[in-house]
């Protein structure tokens, strides 16, 4: 499931470019005029759409946030109570995949201006943050039972630092060289690193399961869920 929509409204063409700019040059390096100018419409129009550039930020980083959390939640759901976790993990990987590969300045927004949000916002992207954090905890634990939660944990925290390694993969306008393959390798790295819980003699899973790698524990201030 990827992130975005088939038909972009002139709403999201302006986050889009605006998220774009951002990443390129600095939330303040960009200018209205320049966001309208690159959707096709005066810079003052783009108030008939959004408060300011602080509102589009917000609204960039809250909602590629929810949006996770959603996709997350809706693969959980069409799973079933009795689903496959190791399945149930592999959608979860194929779907952070392509957001880390379709949303890529999202990503580097994250990184560098989260802390420009207002203490509401900011707390809104860090509630949901943590919410999909531990959605993949569960999924991971219910696949390695025998896995302590705060491994689990880490091991989803150096995925989604592998996955959102994508920024560094190439420029913005062209995208990653050889979207496919690029695809299929992380997808290999991913599951590579969850097999490794598997083969850990700490904390391996019964029934013969494999899957995560990953020591770091969270941090309750940082469950960082899309962007860094």
């Amino acid at each position: 499931m990827s992130t975005r929509t088939a038909a972009p409204t002139r709403r999201e063409q302006i986050l889009k470019q605006a998220a774009r700019l951002f990443a390129e040059r600095g939330f303040h390096g960009v200018g209205v005029d320049e966001i309208g100018a690159a959707v096709g419409i005066s810079g003052p129009g783009l108030y008939r759409h959004f408060a300011g550039k602080e509102a589009m930020l917000a609204e960039l980083l809250v909602g590629i946030s929810s949006r996770l959390l959603d996709g997350g939640k809706l693969r959980v759901r069409e799973a079933g109570p009795d689903g496959d976790p190791s399945a149930l993990l592999a959608a979860l990987i194929d779907g952070h995949i392509d957001f880390a590969l379709d949303d890529r300045p999202l990503i580097t927004l994250h990184d560098r201006e989260l802390d420009r949000l207002r203490d509401s916002d900011r707390k809104l992207v860090r509630q949901f943050q943590r919410q999909y954090v531990e959605l993949w905890v569960t999924v991971v634990r219910e696949l390695y039972p025998h896995v302590p939660e705060a491994r689990a944990r880490g091991a989803v925290h150096a995925v989604f630092g592998l996955l959102n390694s994508t920024p560094h993969l190439g420029p913005y306008g062209g995208g990653p060289p050889g979207r496919a393959a690029t695809e299929s390798l992380l997808r290999r790295l991913a599951h590579g690193a969850f097999a490794a819980l598997g083969d850990d003699g700490d904390g391996g899973a019964a029934g013969g399961h494999h899957a995560a790698g990953g020591h770091r524990e969270a941090d309750d201030d940082r469950a960082d869920g899309e962007g860094a």
